[in-house]
């Protein structure tokens, strides 16, 4: 796959178990196997979460943006590894250091840049930003393994 080549949503569930309501990844591109990818979260109103969060004031929850920002690392540990979702799952292990530096609302395009910071066998750790409009949005580091199911 070239870096500029789309992984769009029928590969994402081809590749990670989310579903909606859950499926936070819209899209992916940049993918390098092993290093780096992007995934994209158009973030809409009709969004399940904004109705109580907060009804006057709708806000992404953080812990949503960092799960949508796992959730484009498992897209990249599963095309690294060629993970068969029938027979394995990538599953979150821990999170360090997430920081929140502005409001990810209603209409923003959130573009999640996750880049692998250790690679051994079956485990991975990350290194994420979410950004919208050119600012930081959050950032974190966390770690991820892949588990037969």
């Amino acid at each position: 796959m070239s870096a500029n080549e789309i992984i769009d949503c029928e590969e994402i569930t081809n590749r990670i178990p989310h579903r909606y309501p859950f499926l936070l990844v819209d899209r992916c591109h940049s993918y390098v196997e092993g290093k780096s990818i992007i995934g994209i979260k158009n973030v809409t109103f009709n969004e399940p979460f904004f109705q109580g969060h907060f009804p006057n004031r709708p806000l992404m929850p953080g812990v949503l943006i960092i799960e949508a920002m796992a959730q484009a690392s498992a897209v990249l540990m599963s095309k690294t590894l060629d993970v068969d979702i029938s027979k394995a799952g990538i599953m979150f292990m821990s999170v360090e250091g997430a920081k929140f530096r502005r409001p990810v609302r209603p209409g923003d395009i959130l573009e999640m840049k996750i880049d692998v910071l250790l690679a051994r066998r079956n485990i991975f750790k990350f290194k994420g930003q979410s950004i919208v409009d050119g600012e930081l949005a959050c950032e974190a580091e966390w770690a991820a393994m892949k588990v037969d199911l």
